[in-house]
């Protein structure tokens, strides 16, 4: 049966994988806010193939999670090959090798960004897990080059095209180096360049805070489309307003109680998918960004650092939005 391809164009804004974030319930809130393809949080292929602890959370699904791309971190082509075999027997269809990843424990693997520093090994595990899921079936996460600010641009350009014959299905990339990690900002200059060298579709990401961001992008770069990721972690609505913007509509206030929406819902999402307290655990970390910079910020994080239950963290809510009221 001919599946049908991913939606990717403006007015198909991606949620990026997002370690520790872009779960189940993150998910599906911002599917709900217009997401139009959400990615998995990265999952180790050996961790996988090795059926390791955790392994089967990041690959928690349901009906209304689609479509779904599992994406996938690792160095070694016959491992990555047996990873995208055992989800394809799951029912997973879409995938994504992360070649962009600028965490010290992913690097020591060879992994993640540091696969460019060694552009052979990289293609042959590209060419593994094409050959196993499919033409078209798989995309790829780059960064700059390792030396991308000294070298010329043409390295990163002829390994886009290498991946792009073999078969790739797409390619995002967040134009900085590793070891810019974060910092500095996003060179949507060679995201203009590689989109007007590829005939496959490019996604940006990179310095996409909001809605307005993520326009201008598209606007400056060409590129074909985006994944929002800190934006998203900051405001599972900016789905919804890039869509306004793309209708030519204005964007809706968010006040106080928009914000206790997305709170609620969140919520609700994780109470309803989830079991045990580890969610509630994580809850405490996400809350304090929904609400940053708001009065009253500071000591609702206090305030969720004591709760044990989700009684306590309504409690804690409560006495935040009596602060924060009339706030935005």
């Amino acid at each position: 049966m001919m599946l049908p391809a991913l939606p990717i164009g403006r007015h198909h804004p991606w949620l990026a994988p997002l370690a520790g974030f872009s779960d189940l319930p993150f998910r599906l809130l911002c599917r709900e806010y217009g997401a139009a393809v959400c990615v998995t949080e990265m999952v180790s292929a050996k961790g996988l193939v090795h059926a390791s602890p955790g392994t089967a959370g990041l690959l928690a699904t349901a009906p209304g999670d689609q479509p779904l791309v599992v994406q996938l971190f690792g160095a070694e082509a016959p491992v990555l090959a047996k990873a995208v075999n055992m989800l394809q027997d799951r029912g997973f269809v879409w995938f994504d090798l992360n070649m962009g990843c600028s965490v010290r424990k992913v690097l020591r693997q060879g992994a993640g960004a540091a696969m460019l520093d060694n552009i052979p090994n990289a293609l042959k595990t590209a060419r593994a897990m094409i050959g196993t899921a499919g033409s078209g079936m798989v995309g790829f996460k780059l960064r700059l080059c390792p030396d991308e600010a000294r070298a010329p641009f043409s390295r990163l350009k002829d390994f886009a095209l290498r991946l792009q014959d073999m078969g790739a299905g797409r390619l995002a990339l967040h134009p900085r180096t590793a070891g810019q990690g974060f910092g500095g900002r996003a060179d949507r200059d060679a995201l203009k360049a590689l989109a007007e060298c590829l005939t496959i579709p490019l996604m940006a990401s990179g310095d996409l805070m909001s809605a307005q961001d993520g326009i201008r992008c598209l606007d400056e770069t060409g590129a074909d489309g985006l994944m929002y990721a800190r934006g998203a972690l900051r405001n599972p609505a900016v789905f919804a307003a890039h869509l306004r913007l793309c209708r030519k509509e204005e964007l809706t206030p968010q006040n106080v109680d928009f914000l206790r929406a997305v709170i609620s819902r969140h919520i609700a999402l994780a109470r309803d998918l989830t079991q045990g307290n580890a969610y509630l655990w994580k809850m405490r970390a996400i809350l304090p960004r929904y609400v940053r910079g708001l009065p009253g910020a500071r000591a609702l994080r206090n305030r969720l650092c004591q709760s044990d239950d989700w009684h306590d963290i309504e409690k804690a809510l409560d006495f935040f939005w009596r602060t924060a009221e009339n706030a935005i």
